[in-house]
């Protein structure tokens, strides 16, 4: 498939908002139970929350480049029973307002008790927003995961390893965003949010290989004989049938060599996984500037994943509008 690079920053951006979320509601439900020291709540909380629905804000702006008629989006929800792409487009606002209000109640201290659990541990506003986000975080993770894992012509991408990618990448950029932010405002959380930035993206590494290793090993089920209804045992393809450009050869074929894809897949191994997570273990110790430096080599690592997840996937229709005789 042609890989647009809007809805490249639209999955990326919007899956490090929803890790960075998990990690600031996460914090808070460990302080909750004296787990962890209680952060400053104007800072940490709410101008996390802020960084977060920046990050959606502007992974929605990005999306709005891959339409051809922007004024229509709304109509894109009409479809929610049977659509994941309109189930993500009604999640996606309703995570951002929980955000929103997650991070406004923190900003404006609004902390009443409104019920007390069985031990003795007190539920504010805060707490149910922060279920209620997490929800939500979660549901859209499935979401988005669920438009390209539901297409079962595309192979690469049918399979429960594409939903469960997308929670992990989101939640390891996510987490080392938290771990950098948490430097500047809570350095008391530092080791704790790196620690669960490391072990999640260790996990995604450990499932993005299987998902390379799974699709490496794919078995096309169409053939130029069934593709034109033919049983002839030995079919030569002689044009590509168009002498020129057009939709099928533009956005079903990412129009790059074999070279190309190989480099992008052992960049991002390396950018996504292992360079961030020995600058996630040293950032435990020397602060800011390597956990900063993690999260910017992870994104750009994620970048190229999602390039490559796209330009992975081989659409049965290139068995004729891209192989040339």
């Amino acid at each position: 498939m042609h890989p647009a690079f809007s809805v490249i920053f639209l999955t990326t951006l919007i899956g490090a908002a929803q890790g960075l979320f998990l990690a600031l509601f996460t914090a808070q439900s460990y302080a909750a139970f004296k787990l962890l020291p209680q952060p400053d709540a104007h800072g940490f909380y709410g101008q996390g929350s802020l960084l977060a629905l920046a990050l959606l804000v502007a992974g929605l702006v990005a999306s709005f480049f891959h339409l051809g008629h922007p004024e229509r989006a709304w109509r894109s929800a009409a479809m929610w029973r049977t659509s994941w792409l309109s189930r993500e487009v009604i999640v996606l606002p309703a995570f951002m307002g929980v955000v929103f209000l997650y991070g406004l109640a923190h900003w404006l201290e609004w902390h009443p008790v409104l019920m007390t659990l069985p031990g003795g541990l007190p539920v504010d506003p805060t707490a149910i927003l922060g279920v209620a986000g997490t929800v939500l975080a979660f549901a859209l993770f499935i979401c988005t995961g669920m438009i390209y894992a539901c297409l079962k012509f595309l192979a690469e991408w049918h399979s429960p390893l594409t939903v469960i990618n997308y929670v992990l990448l989101g939640g390891a950029s996510g987490f080392t965003l938290a771990a950098a932010f948490a430097a500047a405002t809570a350095p008391e959380l530092v080791s704790f949010l790196a620690g669960w930035a490391a072990i999640i993206t260790v996990l995604g590494l450990i499932g993005r290989i299987a998902s390379l290793y799974r699709n490496a090993r794919l078995k096309p089920k169409s053939t130029l004989q069934t593709a034109i209804g033919i049983k002839h045992p030995r079919i030569v393809q002689k044009t590509q049938g168009f002498m020129g450009g057009s939709f099928n050869t533009r956005e079903f074929f990412h129009g790059r060599p074999v070279a190309v894809l190989r480099g992008v897949k052992w960049f991002f191994l390396l950018a996504a996984f292992p360079v961030p997570l020995l600058l996630l273990l040293a950032g435990m110790q020397d602060g800011m500037a390597a956990l900063v430096a993690a999260f910017v080599v992870q994104y750009a690592g994620l970048l190229a994943e999602r390039w490559f997840f796209f330009a992975q996937a081989n659409h049965p229709q290139n068995l004729y509008y891209q192989s040339i005789s």
